[in-house]
């Protein structure tokens, strides 16, 4: 006798699933809600059982894809948020999904431009991809507008390098500052760079098809003389495993970079405030304190703080939020366009920058990554060149 399908929760996406004749339905969030639906579906001919049209069930069908055909970093760019997205409309079907419910979600007033540009086509090209699977006939979402991203603007000439790297003092984060800002490589690159990329004959990382950013050929990293040799010695200390690491011997990730960054930013922003005197308004210490949670948690157990922890804790966060606002916030990102910019200004011709950045489109080098529009006077001498 054959089994009865039977409507089981699935933990991960908080979710009840059915599969009948071998094909998975995503039923709701809602056991009473996901039981009707069952028992709609088993209503149905068999030869007529058509699959639901739940969001939830469209985006696990698209993250299954997307894990089985791109990379690990793809698959949770799209997970992080599409998971955010089915949170917000746990129960909504396709048919009643619009533009204004995307543009409501991420539409959050504390987010960028680029991210809510990121959340809506995260969401559009997984509708995309539905239709062009055939697990729809229509993309309720084909006319939605999504922003444009904001360019990176951020250029650091080799004083500015410099001046900020004398701030760095954990060696582990100067060396990867400084093999990016001498080699222009993306940012994946130099965190997932191991011994096993490297040609120390040739001053070069070589990553092979599958692990560069343009899967239809290897990407090559050119090395400066001082990112050789940092090179070398990381291999000696790392045989295996990514070769930049931070002080605990942990690989470094967008997520701690980033916050060594902010580290930076606000010691650099601390000696601003040293250097010209500025205090705080003791004032507004003492209204912000009032703002503050006024226990913390010790091992488990909520602890009231005092008078003199909510006032200390006040002035620290307040000088932060000043340190903030009086110096800029590095990224390996700026870094690399830098490079860019620097490479341009030395003479080094478009095309061959281009070639060493990494581009299969030369293009892409005048639309995003350099900066001379900020040189009026590199400009001009090219102008009076291009006329002698």
């Amino acid at each position: 006798m054959a089994r009865q399908p039977k409507p089981w929760y699935r933990k991960d996406r908080k979710v009840w699933c059915v599969t009948i004749n071998g094909q998975r339905h995503t039923l709701g969030r809602n056991k009473k809600q996901a039981m009707e639906q069952f028992r709609a579906l088993q209503r149905q001919p068999r030869r007529v059982r058509v699959a639901t049209t739940m969001l939830v069930a469209i985006v696990d069908e698209f993250l299954d894809w997307v894990s089985r055909n791109r990379s690990e970093a793809t698959f949770e760019w799209y997970r992080c948020r599409l998971q955010d997205f089915v949170d917000t409309y746990p129960d909504m079907y396709v048919e009643e999904l619009k533009p204004h419910h995307v543009e409501k979600w991420a539409g959050i007033p504390t987010h960028s431009v680029t991210t809510r540009r990121n959340q809506m086509r995260s969401v559009k090209r997984c509708l995309k991809w539905a239709v062009a699977q055939g697990h729809l006939q229509d993309n309720p979402l084909a006319h939605m507008e999504v922003p444009s991203g904001q360019s990176r603007e951020q250029y650091v000439p080799p004083d500015e390098f410099h001046r900020f790297l004398d701030y760095v003092t954990d060696e582990n984060f100067a060396n990867l500052l400084t093999v990016t800002y001498e080699t222009g490589c993306r940012p994946q690159e130099s965190l997932r760079v191991e011994a096993r990329h490297v040609d120390l004959d040739h001053a070069r990382w070589i990553f092979p098809p599958r692990e560069a950013k343009v899967k239809s050929m290897p990407r090559v990293v050119y090395m400066s003389e001082h990112a050789a040799e940092v090179s070398g010695q990381l291999m000696k200390k790392w045989s295996t495993g990514p070769l930049f690491r931070n002080a605990r011997g942990k690989p470094w990730n967008k997520d701690s970079v980033g916050c060594a960054f902010d580290r930076l930013q606000i010691k650099m922003g601390k000696a601003e405030l040293k250097r010209t005197g500025e205090v705080l308004n003791e004032n507004a210490v003492a209204e912000f304190a009032k703002t503050l949670n006024k226990v913390r948690v010790v091992r488990g157990v909520k602890v009231p703080k005092t008078p003199a922890d909510l006032l200390c804790e006040a002035k620290r966060k307040l000088t932060q939020r000043r340190a903030r606002q009086l110096a800029p916030r590095y990224s390996l990102y700026a870094l690399r366009h830098s490079w860019a910019t620097n490479a341009l200004q030395r003479g080094v011709d478009a095309l061959t920058v281009a070639i060493l950045m990494g581009h299969k489109d030369p293009s892409t080098l005048a639309r995003t990554y350099q900066h001379l529009s900020h040189n009026p006077e590199h400009l001009l001498n090219q102008a009076r060149k291009a006329s002698s």
